[in-house]
């Protein structure tokens, strides 16, 4: 699900929480400047090093049991999140996995963690292949009767999982909600609904005919970077009726009735909509030069001082499409930030497309450092002893964005815990940094080490099972959202995409990269594989001793 944050990518997941409608903040100015910085190129010592890091180590016997019980556990909370009526999950269930816990709402995000989730157990002997095959074909019968977006093919952000109607009151407060259709959402979807293709013959044309609905062009404005910069970027999404607050009315396609985009595009490449792209590029729906427009980072300059560091970098260019390839430093390590510095930003959407392999001058040594890098903060800089930091509940109550502050872009960060400890490292020549607090009470979710599994697994697994130890951390549905370490609070519910987050990297782990190969063969790989492998990163191990 869309995560909202300033106008580069909406944390949206917090709206299932807390039921607020979407508020997307107003665009950033669409002019670019360039500018001349030190190169700071990757040698091809770091590349032979990326391609040996990104590989997943072998997995030991002891860790691929510890992995399917994982598996297994995890399952139930699907299974009891599951309305049977339907076939669709809530958005989240109570830590007793209690049928009167589930949530009143859903997200196509959520339908379609179900479904690669219903394949990973398949493929790992969790379900029957039987059993799997009734699932996604209840699912796939009642996304086919669903309410959507005519000229688009579209579906809305929330839906009451017990009947699938279109939610226009909150069921938590009965506050108004005004239909939205996310970019990013839709992406999650279709992304799920290319693996079933590939994955469950039988439902292979269910799956395409819903597929071959969807136009992810409704959403890409050409002029998304300015009308002179020769590739746009995606909307963050549209309503059909007009809502309140800030909105653009338009029409991409120019087909059936003008819509009313969000103010903001997605425009950092590190960054979960990047699925999106992926399967608009794949589809033949978006041009294949609109991988090169999201900023790697924004330009080095004070006009653009407001992010968290200066980055620094190289400028080229792909298909004629300029590109700055900054970077972010941290404790030693060299990478292309997230908006907030978390895992499943930079992580999920590697759970389909095989990043590393496909572009190992760019994500093969991105991944790792950035894995490297959380691991880093929890044991070595803030000292939690425990690492992981994503999106998450908050022990606390509710849900809150968690990452590690000084990885992201966003300038006031995701803070790794309670507290909201802020770090500030200042940019060079145009804003001092400021001194850094103490780490207080830090926020671990156990999906992010899960999401790390390809680039760390035996640090991932050793994480998991401390985590499991040490905490009242594990239910009848496996791993509860999030703990805080140092009180020990633990959020005790389940959430249907953090799930997802779980049994989609353990599939691809244990079965030999199954969610991927369901994805990425054929036309996807022709079309994504090329963009990757020509793009080298400003990243990896920094000459420096870190911050």
């Amino acid at each position: 699900m869309a995560r909202w944050k300033h106008t580069a990518v909406p944390l949206l997941l917090a709206l299932s929480i807390v039921g607020a409608t979407p508020a997307l903040a107003a665009e950033r100015p669409a002019t670019v400047r360039t500018t001349a910085l030190t190169a700071v190129q990757p040698s091809e010592h770091a590349d032979a090093q990326a391609g040996e890091q990104s590989m997943s180590s072998a997995t030991l016997p002891a860790e691929r049991q510890t992995l399917l019980r994982y598996a297994r556990d995890t399952w139930r909370s699907f299974d009891a999140m599951v309305v049977p009526a339907t076939g669709l999950p809530a958005d989240y269930i109570g830590g007793d996995l209690a049928p009167g816990s589930r949530s009143g709402y859903t997200s196509p995000t959520n339908i379609g963690g179900y479904l690669w989730s219903t394949v990973a157990a398949r493929d790992l002997g969790v379900v029957g292949a039987k059993e799997a095959d009734d699932r996604v074909r209840q699912t796939l019968d009642t996304l086919g009767r669903l309410s959507f977006h005519e000229s688009s093919g579209m579906f809305y952000n929330w839906y009451d999982p017990a009947t699938g109607a279109v939610l226009r009151k909150w069921p938590e407060d009965g506050n108004t909600v005004h239909p939205f259709l996310s970019s990013v959402d839709n992406g999650w979807l279709a992304a799920a609904l290319m693996v079933v293709r590939g994955a469950m013959p039988a439902r292979a044309a269910q799956a395409q005919h819903l597929l071959d609905r969807m136009d992810f062009g409704f959403f890409y404005d050409p002029q998304g970077r300015g009308a002179d910069f020769p590739a746009g970027l995606l909307r963050g999404g549209f309503w059909d009726e007009e809502p309140p607050g800030c909105s653009v009315t338009g029409n991409y396609r120019g087909r059936g009735p003008d819509v009313w985009y969000t103010c903001n595009h997605y425009d950092i490449l590190n960054s979960e909509p990047r699925i999106a792209s992926y399967v608009g590029i794949a589809m033949g729906q978006i041009p294949a030069k609109h991988y090169y427009a999201p900023y790697r980072t924004f330009p080095a300059s004070c006009d653009w001082s407001w992010p968290e560091q200066r980055p620094a970098g190289f400028s080229t260019s792909y298909l004629g499409v300029p590109v700055f390839e900054g970077s972010y430093e941290y404790r030693g390590l060299r990478f292309v930030p997230t908006w907030g510095g978390d895992m499943f930003e930079a992580l999920m959407p590697a759970m389909f497309v095989p990043e590393e392999r496909w572009g190992p001058r760019s994500w093969g040594v991105n991944h790792p450092a950035y894995v490297q890098g959380q691991i880093e903060h929890g044991l070595n800089d803030a000292k939690y002893g425990y690492w992981g930091f994503s999106p998450a509940s908050d022990p606390r109550g509710g849900y809150a964005a968690w990452g590690v502050d000084a990885m992201g872009m966003d300038p006031t960060g995701y803070p790794s815990d309670i507290e909201g400890t802020d770090v500030d490292l200042g940019y060079e020549g145009c804003r001092p940094a400021q001194p850094t607090k103490p780490f207080g009470d830090g926020v671990v979710t156990p999906h992010a080490s899960f999401l790390a599994l390809p680039y760390a697994q035996h640090a991932a697994v050793d994480n998991l099972l401390r985590l499991e130890h040490d905490f009242d951390s594990y239910g009848p549905g496996g791993f509860y959202d999030a703990v805080a370490v140092r009180s020990g609070t633990v959020a005790r519910r389940y959430l249907a995409l953090d799930q997802a987050m779980v049994l989609g990297p353990i599939g691809n782990a244990l079965s030999h990269d199954d969610i991927r190969g369901y994805f990425s063969r054929g036309q996807v790989e022709r079309a994504i594989r090329p963009l990757l492998a020509r793009e080298r990163f400003s990243a990896g191990r920094s000459a420096g001793t870190g911050r």
